[in-house]
């Protein structure tokens, strides 16, 4: 089932899922971060690390289901699928001037 996200978030996604590694970098400011399962990622450059190790580069995929406002944090559940990680996650957003400055990733 697919939904429609907040513009910055559904960048991310739909980066992902076209595998534009660019894109999915842009998509965040440039002192963002990731933080998956407490590894922590900085800037564009760690972003695009992860995302040829974690995202992109194991042919990930995401599809959401459901978002929610948790105070400052815009709440994501997906289900992923590739050659990575499979199964139910949820993405934690922080937004400001409509780029991504983070995205948490616990399930």
């Amino acid at each position: 089932m697919s939904i429609s996200l907040l513009p910055p978030v559904q960048a991310v996604f739909d980066a992902t899922n076209a595998a534009d590694s660019d894109a999915f970098v842009a998509a965040f400011t440039a002192g963002g971060v990731i933080d998956d399962w407490g590894r922590r990622l900085h800037g564009h450059d760690g972003i695009r690390g992860w995302d040829s190790t974690d995202n992109i580069g194991v042919q990930a995929k995401l599809d959401p289901s459901a978002a929610v406002w948790d105070h400052d944090e815009y709440v994501v559940t997906a289900t992923v699928s590739g050659n990575g990680f499979n199964g139910e996650s949820h993405f934690r957003f922080q937004i400001a001037d409509d780029l991504v400055t983070r995205m948490t990733i616990r399930a």
